[in-house]
């Protein structure tokens, strides 16, 4: 989802912005939709790619380490003090422009990662419009973000970034207990989960999606301007989570997000369970009881149940 870019970050003059650029005038019809390059007269380098009409990435096209979305600058300031310096395994759970994934091949060219895209042909436009970084180091994989994941080794990644919309809104299925649980199966000892999580107030979907994560990791921690704790309009909250209580706790993470140009608040430890409140984690819908029987009943003993269909 989109944020303004408060940064006021221009490339140096010495950087020339593209001249010819490769992607088509107006949308371009995709499997689930529609997708469209713009550019805005005060921003040379940049780019918005908008899925749907719906800002979905911001990508300089000469300074990868540049990011406009808020959310996306607190993603990487914990990613930037809580795992510094090496390569790292990422798994990205929704691609778009892969404005993160450029990010992280900028500051860590050593790292693999995989991004999962809904869309069957979003990732080939993305691929042939900008220079994203190649396999091995970028693989682009066409399909649903929790299908994919569940294909993933265990123990596979040192981070996973869900950054999952339908329009304004996280898909349900990518939000539950048995989700976030697949997720830290494909985590490593000490590995980092980091979602995005655009709410409006009173914040329910937020304090509900943190309680999922305090359910499933050892500790979380919720990212958010001061302005949408304070239940004043909709945005993204960035919620972390990880099985290492040392992770989240960098010294200077406080200050760091504090001093981004949208500066954030950091919620832990008793700010994070006065935020949770009586929310109650996000559980996978149980799945419907065969036609003609009662979900409720336990079928007579010697008879064998019918099976039930699974849920997404």
């Amino acid at each position: 989802m989109a944020a303004r870019d408060r940064s006021g970050r221009r490339a140096p003059a010495s950087h020339r912005p593209p001249t010819s650029p490769t992607w088509p005038a107006g949308p371009v019809t995709i499997s689930t939709g529609t997708v469209e390059v713009v550019r805005a007269p005060d921003d040379p380098t940049g780019v918005t790619v908008l899925v749907n009409g719906v800002p979905s990435s911001h990508l300089d096209l000469v300074d990868p380490t540049r990011l406009s979305f808020e959310y996306m600058q607190q993603m990487a300031a914990v990613l930037d003090r809580c795992m510094p310096g090496e390569p790292r395994a990422v798994v990205h759970l929704g691609a778009a422009g892969c404005a993160m994934a450029r990010y992280v091949h900028a500051t860590r060219p050593a790292s693999r990662q995989i991004a999962i895209e809904l869309d069957a042909a979003l990732p080939e436009l993305v691929r042939a419009w900008f220079d994203l970084p190649r396999a091995p180091a970028l693989r682009i994989r066409a399909g649903d973000a929790r299908s994919e994941l569940a294909t993933l080794p265990d123990a596979s990644a040192d981070v996973v970034i869900r950054d999952v919309f339908a329009c304004d809104q996280t898909p349900e299925h990518v939000t539950t207990v048995e989700f976030t649980a697949d997720v830290a199966r494909v985590l490593r000892p000490g590995g980092l989960y980091l979602a995005n999580c655009a709410d409006r107030p009173p914040l329910t979907r937020a304090r509900a999606e943190a309680a999922t994560l305090a359910r499933v990791f050892a500790d979380v921690a919720v990212i958010a301007e001061p302005g949408q704790l304070r239940g004043r309009r909709y945005g993204n909250l960035v919620l972390a989570g990880t099985d290492d209580p040392a992770i989240l706790r960098s010294a200077d993470l406080d200050r760091v997000l504090r001093s981004l140009p949208a500066p954030a608040r950091l919620l832990r430890d008793a700010n994070l369970v006065a935020f949770i409140g009586s929310a109650q984690p996000i559980l996978d819908a149980a799945p419907p009881a065969p036609a003609g029987h009662s979900s409720k009943a336990a079928p007579p003993p010697g008879d064998a149940a019918l099976p039930l269909s699974s849920s997404g």
